[in-house]
Order: structure tokens, then sequence, then C-alpha cells
């Protein structure tokens, strides 16, 4: 049975799009909700580094709660991949609606990120 706890959601900011995270052995899963763009995008990194900070082996984004994604939003994923990757840790995202994982594929992210279905296929990959 893998080890689970609950993060703090003290450390958020207090409109945060993460609306929770939860750690399955050391692998950090981070639920996330709402429109991914330029006015939530600093405290989007923000909230991300401070859970990239407590040095995850894997970071699994879970997507399923994203209703828009724009460039900007594109880019703090791309920041946190290149974080995630500095102290050794894998980034995945899970959940994507047709509408964000188009915009990966249109941008050929979708090469460069690894992204699943759901958090279970994340969480057994390596």
């Amino acid at each position: 049975m893998p080890f689970r706890r609950s993060w703090p959601m003290t450390n958020m900011s207090p409109d945060s799009l993460i609306q929770n995270v939860r750690w399955v052995d050391r692998s950090a899963v981070v639920e996330v909700a709402g429109e991914v763009n330029l006015a939530h995008s600093n405290a989007f990194q923000e909230d991300l580094a401070n859970i990239v900070a407590e040095k995850p082996q894997r970071l699994v984004l879970d997507l399923a709660g994203v209703t828009y994604m724009d460039s900007s939003g594109i880019a703090s994923l791309v920041k946190m991949l290149s974080r995630a990757k500095a102290i050794g840790a894998s980034m995945h995202l899970v959940g994507m609606s047709d509408r964000v994982r188009s915009l990966f594929e249109i941008t050929r992210l979708d090469h460069v990120f690894e992204i699943h279905a759901t958090c279970d296929e994340a969480l057994a990959s390596s």
C-alpha cells in the first residue's frame, strides 16, 4: 500500500488554481482547476514552485478541472518542467480535456511532456 498524505494548503496563494495536493509515496499529485491564463500564471507558478521545493520524485498535474489555458499557462508548465528536471523529478500531465490537449498537440509540446489519461497511469510510469 503506497504511503499517502495531504499537502498543507496554507502554502498556496489565496486565489490558487491548485485545489488539492496529495502525496503518494514520493509523488506529488496536484489537482488544478479553473482558467490557467495570464491573470493567474504568476500565482500558479509560485504555488507549483512551493510543491517542487518539497523535491518529489514525480510531479503529476491533474488538469481535469482546467476549463481554459492560454500561452502563459503553457509557459508556466514549461518552466515547472524545467524546475522538476533540475531536481531530478519527472513531470506528468493527466486528465486533459480535448480543448487543452489540442494546445499541446498544436505546439508539439505533447512530445515534450509525459501525458497520461489518468493519475494511476502516471504513477505507474517510470
